[in-house]
């Protein structure tokens, strides 16, 4: 029987990865479990991990760092991964004034924490812990980890039970403040709706198909290669003809010259679409169905990119449309439609709406790839690369006045930074950052959870005695306080003076404290996507934040 207890008791690598296992087993399990529609998800691996620390189950301090590390470093290389396509993204039109308020929410929980901190004294390591779990944020817990250990050279665990014991009311609390910013301002979900259907602002970058008719004098005669270069300035793309003399539809190209009353089928963008029809002519109300059901010669097609060669290519440079006789109007990236300019860049994983006869169509096919199988193989050349980068990002001391000792990024913040610029711009340098959602969600859970199961299997011998001697009571309070003003504030004022859409204000509230609770809440509550749009809006920026202004906070006053 000795082998069960070195098994259960003991301190090598078969004791470490079952009890591994079973904290987060057992902890993904009981997340799952509903209290008034709320549940805690993987959160409670924490828990378990520090309930079974308190009875007195232990990892190898060595192998809990290694798993604890290599845990935050794939989660944040894989949040990185998912969030930094839409970074700079998120910038653009209405998308700024969603990300101001985002993070005045994300500065007002910081300034109340320092206030805090500054009136009663709770050390800042404690109110950094408290903090990330008033806002449900996890990666932010793993940075100021990692900068307190680079400052000190040893883990404070009172991080990790600021964070468990200020977690579940930060859940709740955000509940509380998107239903009470309701009530505040009595929003009628009708009128609501009715507004959502009439913004168009954050479409505007979006590819839109418009039907014209050619009534400019200006144009008659002139080839689709003259318009273009008319309007360089301005993103379209003409995909279909339609010939009013002889009734027949052709696929458009360079050469194809417009005559008066022949019809048009354009892909442009909403900012664009006036200019557009200010100088060919009138819309009219053709739909696309329309255009398919006249051009039975032809059939339309979503191909994958899916050769690696083809990585970072623009698609002017492969000459499609002069090759095959083919069209290619809308680039679906990420989920959303670009227009197909000759200047932009192709990544593996873009889906590529092609326009042409089945024959040119198959023949475009076998360019492009379009494996599902080529795309569902990881590229983990990629992965590893920017890890390894993030790392070495990471290891570079900074000096800055006043600090006595130089700052790094650390294992949590030079990862994510690589990540967001690798997903972005990788495609310059011939990496393939494209990743599955599956696969991505898989990397960032398994790291998500080693880090979890062993933050708590190191913080668990002392939970309770904090909770019940050292004043753990009063920090649910700090917590709940850091959660619920600064949402109540800036909520209040995206509403009043900015008239945020309340479905898009819930979207941002949930974003704001990267919730997934809350924006499954939000979303149920609205029934449109609204406040999903919101969340992925000012997710990225916050994220980054988060985890920065952690670090900064240990390093400042710690």
């Amino acid at each position: 029987m000795d082998w069960i207890n070195e098994l259960i008791w003991g301190s090598g690598i078969g004791h470490s990865i079952l009890l591994l296992s079973v904290v987060i087993a057992a902890g993904i399990q009981l997340g799952k479990i509903k209290v008034f529609g709320i549940s805690l998800g993987i959160t409670l691996v924490l828990f378990v991990g520090i309930l079974l620390g308190h009875f007195g189950l232990k990892i190898d301090s060595n192998i809990l760092h290694f798993f604890k590390e290599f845990g935050l470093i794939l989660f944040v290389y894989s949040v990185g991964m998912q969030v930094g396509p839409g970074f700079f993204e998120s910038f653009r039109q209405g998308g700024v004034t969603l990300n101001m308020l985002a993070c005045g929410i994300v500065f007002l929980g910081v300034i109340s924490a320092l206030t805090i901190h500054f009136i009663t004294g709770i050390p800042i390591p404690t109110m950094v812990g408290i903090l990330s779990g008033a806002v449900t944020n996890t990666p932010g817990l793993g940075a100021a980890q990692q900068a307190f250990t680079d400052m000190y050279g040893q883990a404070n665990n009172t991080i990790a039970l600021g964070y468990a014991v200020a977690y579940p009311l930060g859940v709740i609390g955000i509940i509380l403040a998107i239903i009470l910013i309701r009530y505040i301002f009595r929003v009628n979900f009708d009128k609501e709706n009715e507004e959502l259907n009439n913004e168009d602002a954050s479409h505007a970058n979006a590819a839109k198909p418009i039907s014209l008719v050619v009534k400019n004098p200006a144009v008659f005669g002139k080839t689709i290669g003259d318009l273009s270069a008319l309007m360089s300035h301005l993103d379209f793309v003409v995909s279909r003809v339609w010939r009013n003399d002889n009734k027949q539809i052709e696929i458009a190209s360079a050469n194809t010259t417009l005559q008066e009353d022949d019809k048009i089928f354009v892909i442009t963008t909403e900012q664009d679409a006036e200019a557009v029809k200010t100088l060919v002519g009138e819309e009219i109300d053709m739909e696309r169905k329309q255009w398919i059901r006249m051009e039975s010669q032809f059939i339309t097609r979503r191909i994958l990119i899916t050769k690696p060669e083809l990585n970072g290519k623009k698609l002017g440079d492969l000459k499609l449309r002069k090759l095959y006789g083919i069209n290619i109007t809308r680039i679906n990236r990420a989920g959303l439609d670009l227009v197909a300019k000759p200047g932009l860049h192709l990544q593996v994983g873009d889906r590529v709406n092609v326009v042409g006869t089945e024959a040119a169509v198959a023949n475009v096919e076998k360019v492009l790839g379009n494996s599902l199988k080529r795309l569902n193989e990881p590229n983990l050349i990629t992965i590893f690369v920017g890890i390894a980068l993030g790392i070495i990002l990471g290891s570079i001391p900074l000096t800055f006045p006043g600090i006595p000792q130089p700052v790094k990024l650390g294992l949590a913040g030079g990862p994510l930074i690589v990540a967001i610029l690798v997903s972005r711009f990788g495609y310059q340098y011939k990496l393939i950052t494209y990743t599955t959602q599956s696969a991505n969600f898989m990397l960032r859970e398994i790291g998500i959870t080693l880090f979890l199961a062993c933050v708590g299997l190191g913080a668990g011998d002392g939970f309770v005695d904090t909770i019940v001697n050292n004043g753990g009571f009063a920090w649910i309070g700090y917590g709940f306080i850091i959660t619920f003003l600064p949402l109540i504030i800036i909520g209040s004022i995206a509403r009043y003076f900015f008239k945020v859409n309340y479905f898009t204000l819930m979207g941002l509230i949930a974003g704001s404290t990267t919730d997934p609770p809350a924006l499954a809440y939000s979303n149920a509550t609205a029934g449109n996507d609204a406040p999903a749009v919101g969340y992925a809006t000012v997710y990225p920026l916050t994220m980054f934040l988060r985890v920065l202004t952690a670090q900064l906070m240990i390093l400042f006053f710690a």
